[in-house]
């Protein structure tokens, strides 16, 4: 297959294009330098592409891979960095579906969203059909998944949970805190965290990717989400170490911002939609996932 990936060089997409070149498919990447493109990857390496404006149409590729945005984490979210955040997710999608819908023969969409469409739910187990939150992130992905809606191809909206690997992202910056026996519960420790393995998160992509017959919203969460507070035991014990600091809530806010809400928010979400496809999960249980990479 040939596949345009969009945010390719981050902490998914980077192992998905690796995944995509090692089975044989040609894969190009949007990148805004293709000299620091071309570092992130050592052995195989994609094509690149710097824009979308010097191209009519997709009709060369049989699918785009959508993932491209701004770190929803790493800043405050002021009111310039909330419009960083829709722009870099928004715009884009938008340049994609023009594409897509000038092209004869247009490419599989499979693009990016996150369970922060939710809201906090507390308790209530959340499926694809649950009803959507009012606050900034659920607007966000509402907003995101509302322009990917809008290509005449088959879209798949992907409803992220924390991704979870000791190579990047927000857990291998908690890990060291953990090692040193720093770790513990944010707030009261009860609020559900959906997380997802990123082996599993890549092979869902693909999952979408070769089977025709899914479309439409899925969570990409692991079927056993846990409380932040048995997270917090499970990897201390993986680790051997003590875990029992704890991040009151006020803290957590005073420090983060508005942003705390994705540490603070429950999300008890279940992938409904990928199991009833037929996927099947290399990690479903928390302690096993930690016991092996630990």
């Amino acid at each position: 297959m040939n596949i345009l990936v969009t945010g390719g060089t981050g902490f998914v997409g980077k192992p998905l294009v690796e995944a995509l070149l090692s089975r044989g498919d040609t894969v190009t990447v949007l990148t805004r330098s293709i000299e620091k493109a071309q570092a992130v990857f050592s052995e195989k390496t994609p094509q690149f592409l710097t824009t979308l404006s010097t191209l009519k149409n997709l009709n060369a590729f049989n699918a785009v891979i959508n993932l491209a945005g701004e770190s929803i984490f790493d800043k405050k979210w002021t009111t310039q960095q909330k419009e960083k955040l829709r722009h870099s997710r928004i715009d884009l999608t938008q340049q994609v579906i023009q594409l897509i819908n000038q092209s004869e023969h247009p490419p599989v969409l499979i693009s990016g969203s996150a369970t922060g469409i939710y809201g906090n739910c507390g308790e209530d187990v959340i499926t694809e059909d649950t009803n959507l939150g009012i606050q900034f992130t659920s607007q966000l992905c509402i907003d995101w998944e509302n322009a990917a809606k809008q290509a005449n191809t088959r879209v798949c909206l992907v409803r992220t949970g924390l991704v979870l690997s000791p190579k990047g992202g927000a857990f291998a910056k908690i890990l060291p805190f953990y090692r040193f026996g720093l770790g513990g519960k944010l707030g009261n420790g009860e609020q559900y965290w959906s997380w997802i393995a990123l082996e599993d998160m890549v092979k869902g992509l693909l999952f979408l990717l070769e089977h025709n017959a899914c479309e439409g919203a899925f969570n990409f969460t692991a079927p056993h989400p846990v409380k932040n507070g048995t997270f917090n035991q499970l990897l201390g014990k993986a680790l051997h170490r003590p875990c029992f600091a704890q991040v009151p809530q006020f803290l957590l806010t005073t420090i983060l911002g508005e942003s705390a809400c994705i540490l603070l928010d429950s999300q008890n979400a279940y992938p409904k939609h990928l199991l009833d496809c037929g996927f099947t999960f290399q990690y479903s249980e928390l302690s096993d996932y930690f016991h092996k990479i630990l």
